[in-house]
């Protein structure tokens, strides 16, 4: 049985008890990409009414974008980018970019976190909506970057016959992402952490 601290309110957390918790968390973080490979794959065989299910179209935004020769990061934001899907039915964008966060660059954190916008350029004005909406940010450094991820990968992405590659075949991209943050408040108190 692994040591616990002894606190029933944090107030009263002694910094041995706060040494446990930082070993366990380091071993917990450490497990992050199994744990996200998991949630991934409850998109396996769920359709909503698509082409191809939500599984299939994540690994193949993620294919298209590795096949246009994109770094290992912006293909696993391809990847991730519907991952909010099933817990975040309203806003999944805010959901994949939670998760990216402390790991990518600001620019692909953004273009995640508003590919749902600019990719309701294709669909928003079959629901009585704004197709336009993207153009509220006109002016970000990001604006064209993300037209380009939805309109080459995001959007392309419902082909059941394209070659999609395995999921399998972007765990080792995954691990290497998620290795370590980026920035995270908690990156320097974890960074001496026993492994």
């Amino acid at each position: 049985m692994s040591s616990r601290a002894r606190f029933t309110h944090m107030q009263d957390g002694t910094q041995e008890d706060w040494a446990v918790i930082a070993a366990d968390f380091s071993a917990y973080a450490r497990q992050l990409p199994g744990r996200i490979l998991a949630h991934l794959k409850l998109l396996d065989g769920d359709f909503g009414g698509f082409p191809v299910d939500r599984l299939t179209h994540s690994l193949q935004t993620a294919t298209r974008a590795w096949r246009d020769g994109r770094d290992e990061e912006y293909v696993i934001c391809a990847l991730l980018h519907d991952i909010g899907d099933t817990l975040g039915s309203y806003n999944h964008p805010d959901i994949a970019a939670a998760i990216l966060k402390p790991f990518v660059s600001a620019e692909n954190l953004w273009m995640v976190e508003k590919h749902g916008i600019f990719q309701g350029y294709y669909f928003f004005h079959h629901l009585g909506m704004d197709r336009h909406l993207r153009e509220q940010f006109f002016e970000h450094p990001q604006y064209q970057a993300t037209i380009d991820f939805c309109a080459k990968y995001d959007a392309a992405a419902f082909d059941a016959g394209y070659d999609t590659l395995p999921l399998s075949f972007f765990e080792p991209m995954l691990e290497r992402v998620f290795a370590a943050p980026k920035q995270s408040i908690y990156k320097a108190a974890m960074a001496d952490t026993p492994t």
